[in-house]
């Protein structure tokens, strides 16, 4: 167990998003079922397409071109891709759930958390995708500060790079080494504190909850409760 000292002096706390605050799998499967809508337009089948979709999601939901290999495994010939495309792409980027579930107690959490703290969201991903998140959880106007990896230079700066994490630090006002990230992905939310000397408590929760500590974190815990009774001792 790790003894709360650990996180004395830390003077902001900055959380990721999607499979920590909430299950990812919620916005996935209605983005595929949008993606299914829109095939029917071109002679598609959308609950098979749909299907298509998830199936490529849950193999890997940040590898990209899902869509294309979705189509590809529905059948669709290589040379039609890029007539089907465009449509089916906007349908995934347009979608934008009326609501999304929490976590358990996560809601709570975070409020602990930022009576006692100043607190930030870190995320990667489309922009317009990662805002449509938040307002469907709830907490779009939450957090004072939100950094989006992708607007500051698409891919290429997503978690590890320390772009993101450097650019909460300035905008809090703070120093890095004085932040504590939470998040589900040791490569990712636990790597990009590490960049910085900064702390991190990995949750298991979402999609990466069997993946191996690696690169560790100063504390691992089952969720955004526990991550928060941690913090507040």
């Amino acid at each position: 167990m790790t003894d709360p000292a650990a996180f004395s002096g830390a003077t902001a706390i900055v959380v990721d998003l999607d499979d920590t605050i909430y299950p990812q799998a919620a916005y996935l499967y209605g983005a595929a079922r949008a993606v299914g809508r829109a095939g029917a337009a071109a002679g598609l089948d959308p609950v098979r397409l749909g299907r298509a979709v998830r199936r490529q999601l849950i193999a890997g939901s940040d590898r990209g071109r899902t869509i294309d290999r979705a189509l590809l495994r529905y059948g669709v010939p290589a040379a039609d891709l890029p007539a089907i495309l465009p449509v089916l792409v906007a349908a995934f980027t347009g979608y934008r759930p009326r609501r999304l579930p929490l976590f358990p107690g996560a809601a709570a959490a975070l409020d602990a958390i930022a009576a006692r703290f100043p607190v930030a969201c870190l995320t990667d991903g489309n922009p317009v995708i990662q805002r449509a998140k938040l307002a469907a959880v709830g907490l779009d106007a939450f957090f004072p500060v939100v950094v989006i990896t992708d607007e500051l230079g698409g891919r290429a700066v997503r978690k590890p790079d320390p772009a993101g994490l450097r650019e909460v630090a300035s905008r809090l006002g703070v120093p890095p080494a004085g932040l504590v990230m939470i998040g589900d992905r040791p490569g990712k939310d636990v790597a990009v504190a590490a960049a910085l000397g900064a702390r991190s408590i990995r949750v298991r929760t979402g999609e990466y909850t069997d993946c191996p500590d690696d690169p560790p974190a100063t504390a691992v815990v089952a969720d955004l409760p526990a991550a928060a009774g941690l913090l507040l001792g």
